[in-house]
């Protein structure tokens, strides 16, 4: 996050200028001093002083952090893939390792982790960066890992009219290893398979060997 990019504006209202990359997702509905004003109230209940030197900047900070973490809730990620590119190729199409960082709506504390996707071309493919764009845009919004997994298979499957769509999303939670149980290193995979990796078995073999292939 680059916070010498941007002030908050006086007038309460979001401002996007901290966002470098034009395709970042935007929420302009975000109220920046509303935050500001609720992070103050946690930072005095929980016994500290929301006045301290190190505290006077941080409710702001944390409002642009949430303002940047919870950017692609008014947006639509599926933009990303409106331009295709006709191609005679009707193979696995396979990103793996694609990385993100979301936020768990249970106890707003982030889960990072990689995303996998493969689909099936049915005469038409995408730019590889758009799918990446497509994880990291559901990614910005307050969730839980299995509704991102498959809010992506169903975005690729709509937008791309795909024969198949595979994702596969595995990561670590904060709500889990710096809270609760504490189990730090514990892993979370979860998967979405649609048309003919969900059908058909060898097809569904074919993609999981290459998203757990080494090297």
């Amino acid at each position: 996050m680059h916070e010498s990019a941007t002030e908050t504006p006086s007038n309460g209202s979001s401002d996007h200028r901290f966002f470098a990359d034009p395709n970042e997702p935007r929420n302009d509905s975000v109220d920046l001093k509303a935050i500001e004003a609720a992070v103050r109230v946690i930072l005095g209940a929980v016994g500290e002083d929301p006045d301290r030197e190190g505290l006077l900047e941080t409710p702001a900070r944390v409002a642009r952090m949430y303002a940047e973490m919870f950017a692609g809730l008014k947006s639509d990620p599926g933009r990303h893939l409106a331009k295709v590119f006709t191609e005679n190729y009707d193979e696995i199409v396979l990103v793996r390792d694609i990385s993100f960082c979301s936020m768990c709506e249970h106890h707003l504390l982030p889960f990072t982790g990689k995303a996998h996707i493969a689909y099936l071309p049915s005469g038409k493919v995408v730019g590889l960066s758009k799918l990446a764009r497509v994880v990291e845009e559901v990614a910005r919004r307050p969730q839980v890992q299995e509704r991102l997994t498959q809010t992506v298979a169903d975005l690729i499957e709509d937008r791309l009219s795909a024969r198949g769509v595979a994702v596969v999303v595995e990561s670590t939670h904060s709500c889990m290893t710096m809270r609760g149980v504490r189990k730090p290193g514990s892993l979370c995979l979860t998967s979405a398979m649609r048309g003919a990796f969900r059908d058909d078995p060898m097809s569904r073999a074919e993609v999981l060997g290459l998203i757990n292939r080494v090297g």
